[in-house]
């Protein structure tokens, strides 16, 4: 597989789920080098909408690359599928490079990974953990502001992988040469249970907050009572019930790989986000 794209800043960078943690970064990052982006979503121009494939040729027309964050996970059903069809349409329409986000230590995400390489795609693939920005952007901020985060979730430690550090690499491997064909397993510098997580974000926020492990049929039901999505419900279970079970507890070099460079600290997140009021 040759790694000779001209990626040029005249070519448009098709960004799917960019409107998300990692995406909108990327978006961000590639406007200020003033390259041109295309936002894939269902309220976008043209929309596009992954279970609607008459949205796709539109949205890939004039593109050169794309960054693909699959929601909710690639784990769901049907997700490898989707990834291996629209990787197919991009290489028909002149966009072989394509970055991939995928889930670090998640078995039915590799299937995805797969079907994205037999699609011919000139393909990059981001294997992310878990992101430090749940704490800040997703599903445990609520738990942060009320002082208590409570999930299914013991003393195995997880080296969050910080969602900055998952942007500078998509834009590397969108608009650099050096990286199709490779896989990078992007995590933080250390390991932290979600216990030691919660501490380091109340020494940095100034707030009394603890950390309460929950029994998972109790935090399904919790996800059920305040209305989270059958498909995201059982995401959640999946990655705190089977993924956080020691297998991605090693922190890994892809940042330095892929950036020559260290990732962020899990500390020097919890400074910037407490800096910023969030948690306030």
């Amino acid at each position: 597989m040759t790694d000779n794209t001209n990626n040029s800043n005249a070519s448009t960078k098709l960004i799917l789920g960019g409107t998300g943690k990692t995406g909108r970064r990327v978006v961000r990052r590639l406007e200020e080098r003033g390259v041109p982006v295309r936002v894939g979503s269902r309220s976008g121009e043209p929309p596009f909408d992954w279970k609607d494939r008459s949205t796709w040729k539109a949205v890939l027309d004039g593109v050169d690359a794309v960054y693909m964050a699959y929601y909710p996970d690639l784990t769901v059903p049907g997700a490898a599928e989707d990834i291996g069809a629209f990787g197919a349409a991009a290489v028909e329409a002149g966009a072989d490079r394509v970055v991939l986000l995928s889930g670090r230590g998640e078995d039915e995400a590799k299937v995805a990974e797969q079907a994205l390489k037999d699609a011919g795609a000139e393909w990059t693939v981001l294997r992310a953990s878990w992101f430090a920005q749940n704490f800040s952007e997703d599903y445990l901020l609520d738990g942060v502001l009320a002082g208590e985060v409570a999930v299914p979730a013991g003393d195995v430690p997880e080296p969050f992988a910080d969602a900055d550090d998952i942007a500078d690499v998509a834009v590397a491997a969108l608009t650099e040469d050096g990286h199709v064909g490779r896989t990078y397993e992007i995590t933080g510098r250390r390991a932290l249970t979600f216990a030691e997580a919660v501490a380091e974000i109340a020494e940095a926020s100034g707030r009394k907050i603890h950390f309460t492990s929950v029994p998972a049929d109790g935090y399904a039901a919790a996800l059920k009572e305040h209305g989270v999505p059958d498909e995201v419900s059982e995401l959640l279970l999946y990655l705190f019930t089977t993924v956080l079970d020691g297998r991605n507890a090693r922190p890994a070099d892809g940042v330095r790989r892929a950036l020559g460079r260290e990732p962020r600290d899990f500390a020097d997140f919890a400074r910037d986000t407490a800096a910023s009021g969030v948690w306030s």
